[in-house]
């Protein structure tokens, strides 16, 4: 079995066997795109947990946004869920603000923050001679919504600490 280095400080390594349609280089991008956010512009520590395969697609938080990201390598998407209290710690540390959570404000911002966190891992992988193009964010909210990864490949769910709660990045590649 052949694995990767840690990733994004911390983030147990994913190895290609166990996540075996899940394209390496961009998780990595993804990652260091995801704790450059919340170290930069959000100016919370987050702590990371352990991938799993997710088997289902229920979202984990209130409100939810999944992008979709297509290369000539591969075809796939991302999303991220949060529960309201974690879009309200979000917002009053980047906005200055507090957000209805799982209103419209709190799905525009966890909107916004999936475009800047695949818009991230873009730049990385544009330098690293990858690029891939981003469709617009789909925006789920409400309790067990549902997230429609629009590709058939094996969802990785990655839970991520914030404070006293946690949210979670789910990768889908085919």
């Amino acid at each position: 079995m052949r694995t990767t280095p840690k990733i994004a400080a911390g983030f147990e390594a994913i190895t290609e066997e166990g996540i075996e349609r899940v394209d390496i280089l961009i998780t990595h991008a993804l990652l260091d795109s995801l704790f450059s956010i919340f170290r930069t512009m959000v100016n919370l520590r987050i702590r990371p947990g352990k991938p799993v395969l997710k088997g289902d697609d229920l979202g984990m938080g209130d409100v939810s946004a999944m992008v979709a990201m297509v290369s000539a390598r591969a075809q796939g998407s991302v999303a991220l869920s949060l529960p309201t209290v974690a879009v309200r710690k979000v917002a009053l540390n980047m906005l200055g603000e507090d957000v209805d959570g799982a209103g419209r404000e709190g799905q525009d911002l966890v909107g916004e923050l999936t475009n800047m966190l695949v818009g991230g891992a873009k730049a990385i992988m544009v330098d690293k001679g990858y690029d891939f193009d981003m469709r617009t964010p789909q925006l789920y909210s409400g309790k067990e919504h549902r997230i429609a990864h629009p590709y058939n490949g094996a969802t990785v769910l990655l839970p991520v600490g914030l404070e006293d709660t946690q949210f979670h990045l789910e990768l889908n590649f085919k």
